[in-house]
């Protein structure tokens, strides 16, 4: 039998000056087709309370099946849109995954995906 292990994404992205309204436009339509996605338990979208051209993506994910899933679908073409529509200064994106405490106290050896900009 396997367990699941909960996995989560982290995005943290930077518009350029004078295009954040411009960004969190195109990333609210991350949102619903998000949260309907299979194996997702739940996603959100948040803006900087202190930097005005931040946003964070997020959200938490079944198991690792269903995180790749995601990544593999047409939702996350809008990175690829607004950093090719010079939309986006950087963008900053990591997975994690639960782990226990003896994991947490050693060296876990897990795949990085990290895209920097």
């Amino acid at each position: 039998m396997s367990t699941q292990i909960p996995v989560s994404h982290m995005a943290f992205v930077r518009a350029r000056v004078g295009r954040s309204a411009e960004l969190g436009a195109r990333l609210s339509a991350l949102i619903e087709p998000s949260r309907s996605a299979p194996g997702c338990l739940s996603f959100a979208l948040q803006y900087s309370q202190c930097d005005p051209e931040l946003w964070l993506v997020s959200g938490f994910w079944i198991n690792q099946q269903a995180i790749t899933a995601y990544f593999n679908s047409p939702a996350m073409d809008i990175f690829a849109e607004v950093i090719q529509e010079r939309v986006v200064n950087s963008l900053d994106f990591h997975t994690f995954k639960d782990v226990s405490v003896g994991q947490a106290l050693g060296h876990p050896q897990a795949p990085v995906h990290k895209l920097a900009g």
